[in-house]
């Protein structure tokens, strides 16, 4: 018996899980929330677009959720045993860059930045660089429009280089002290690995290539003269970063001694190569050609691959299409939504004053109403639109309330708005030719909300698969764990085998209703022009699209 363990670093908590690499049989799971900030994160109550980590908040949670996950796991399998583990997967948020010194320790862990908001992990739904983002379309249009071309055309604020570039002109004292930045996928495998030297830090492609420009088309990293037109001390930051990122064919490195010893496991067993929560989780949802995988939270990111011998068009809008990103052998294509499961908490916990007893009230209530008949439409854009839009500066909208409505409405109205947001996402992808033969889900939201996966398949016109596992972005850690150790180890030699092994689907399935599909389609038309001009992308009337709406309302009423 060989087993492994997958570690996902979320939004508010880490968590760890043991795998038996036979089968995939999630042995144990331990969950560790951090206690930094409100939420496990660090916030600034004047301006809502900052939001960092403490990094020392992801050491805790390591060694937290590793011993405690050992511990159940030994309890629940008489066959385990920690000699028994064979390697440790690594997905986290991203791009979640952390300043670090010449020894690759971060400075938010060292007493004289403890409390400086810029030393911290500038999470991703960081969107305080806005203004060096649309800085760094801007040059890259005029100067090297191939970056922008693999990357969906726009540079976004929750990116690396853009939030690099802000913390060098708000604060250049914590930039002059960075030796270099890492991503939290890299540091934390990093970390395991006992690497010292940031410039030795082996990094991987799916952060590189998605967030910072990278590509083996023009040689890496963006060329000295281009970062210098951003600023000439991100081009001399560039000689501490890396030359070169790996897929997940590429180990991390082994486990060192004092972490072997702090975790209870064997030293020198294999570490995977850091990849993002979502891109692992689409491993762990049996992604493959033709199959998007929506891993639903507090954001929203799609995930599809399409094999390396193709061409594949670029995709405007998108979040990058990245040779290696997910699988070996494949172009990784990802998109997204900035908020999903953030709106719904939103609306309950500020709005409403409630709790999680309140969701569920909400729920029942709102899967009472027909497609249409609360004659509401929303925009999902409460924390921006990162794609179609790629802009961190839009808001959210509702439309069509009147006196009457409801707290149970606008909740259904803005599940909806989530829901048109994804077809946008799922129509682009295949606009460029990307095949989408089956869309699997996974997250808390998409296994808890029934009523939530219905309404995604009658406003897309696809049926909706669940990821058999709970756990799914962990998952797919500990299956690139199975194959960094090798088939020598117990693990296995390739992805295509670990997956086969280690991953399936629910039984679970949701099919679009004919009836309700044609509601969302004419209410899809709405939301497409009030996205375009919000968006500003169009120049649609919108006087109509309250009588419109009020016109469904009526229709739904007296019909469905």
């Amino acid at each position: 018996m060989a087993y492994t363990i997958g570690l996902d670093y979320g939004t508010n908590s880490v968590r760890s899980i043991v795998v038996r690499c036979s089968d995939g049989r999630e042995l144990a799971t331990s969950v560790f929330d951090y206690p930094s900030g409100e939420a496990g994160i660090l916030l600034d109550p004047t301006d809502h677009n900052l939001a960092r980590q403490h990094p020392g908040d992801y050491i805790q949670g390591l060694e937290a959720t590793v011993t405690e996950a050992l511990s159940l796991a030994r309890s629940a399998d008489a066959d385990f045993s920690a000699d028994k583990v064979i390697g440790i997967g690594v997905d986290t948020t991203g791009s979640s860059p952390i300043p670090v010194d010449e020894n690759n320790v971060a400075l938010a862990t060292q007493p004289a930045w403890r409390e400086i908001l810029a030393a911290q992990c500038w999470l991703w739904k960081d969107h305080t660089s806005a203004e060096e983002a649309a800085a760094i379309t801007e040059l890259a249009r005029r100067h090297r429009p191939q970056y922008l071309a693999k990357c969906g055309g726009t540079y976004s604020s929750e990116w690396f280089w853009s939030k690099i570039w802000h913390c060098l002109k708000v604060a250049p004292e914590v930039f002059s002290a960075a030796f270099s930045w890492v991503e939290l996928c890299d540091w934390i495998p990093s970390l395991l690995a006992g690497v010292d030297d940031p410039r030795q830090v082996k990094r991987g492609v799916c952060a590189a290539g998605h967030k910072a420009f990278y590509a083996e088309d023009w040689g890496g990293l963006p060329d000295a003269d281009f970062l210098s037109l951003l600023d000439p001390g991100l081009a001399d930051l560039a000689g501490r970063l890396y030359r070169e990122a790996h897929d997940a064919s590429e180990k991390a490195g082994e486990l060192c001694a004092e972490w072997a010893k702090r975790l209870g496991l064997p030293a020198g067993i294999a570490i995977a190569i850091g990849e993002f929560d979502v891109h692992y989780g689409a491993i762990g949802a049996c992604v493959e050609e033709g199959t998007l995988v929506k891993v639903i939270g507090t954001s929203t990111c799609d995930c599809g691959v399409v094999k390396a011998d193709k061409e594949v068009a670029d995709i405007p809008g998108i979040c990058g299409i990245v040779k290696g990103a997910i699988l070996p052998g494949y172009y990784g294509i990802e998109a997204g939504q900035s908020a999903v499961g953030d709106i719904f908490a939103w609306f309950v916990n500020r709005v409403c004053k409630g709790n999680a007893d309140t969701h569920a009230a909400l729920t029942a209530e709102a899967g009472s109403l027909k497609p249409g008949e609360s004659g509401l439409l929303a925009l999902d854009w409460n924390n921006g639109n990162r794609t179609i839009l790629v802009d961190p500066l839009l808001s959210g909208l509702l439309l069509g309330q009147t006196l009457h409505t409801s707290q149970a409405e606008i909740y259904r109205a803005l599940i909806e708005a989530t829901a048109f947001g994804a077809r946008m996402i799922l129509e682009r992808i295949e606009e460029y030719g990307v095949p989408v033969r089956r869309v699997v889900c996974a997250g808390g939201i998409a296994e808890k909300n029934p009523m939530l996966m219905q309404i995604y398949a009658d406003v897309t016109g696809r049926e909706m698969r669940l990821s058999a596992s709970s756990q799914t972005c962990a998952l797919g850690s500990a299956v690139s764990a199975a194959v960094a150790a090798g088939s020598d180890k117990g693990g296995y030699d390739d992805f295509l085998s670990a997956q086969k092994a280690m991953t399936r689907l629910k039984d679970v399935s949701y099919k679009p209703e004919p009836g309700s599909r044609a509601v969302y389609d004419e209410l899809f038309s709405l939301y497409r022009k009030v996205h375009d001009a919000f968006g500003g992308i169009g120049s649609e009337e919108l006087g109509h699209v309250m009588k419109d709406l009020l016109r469904i309302k009526t229709s739904a009423r007296d019909i469905l």
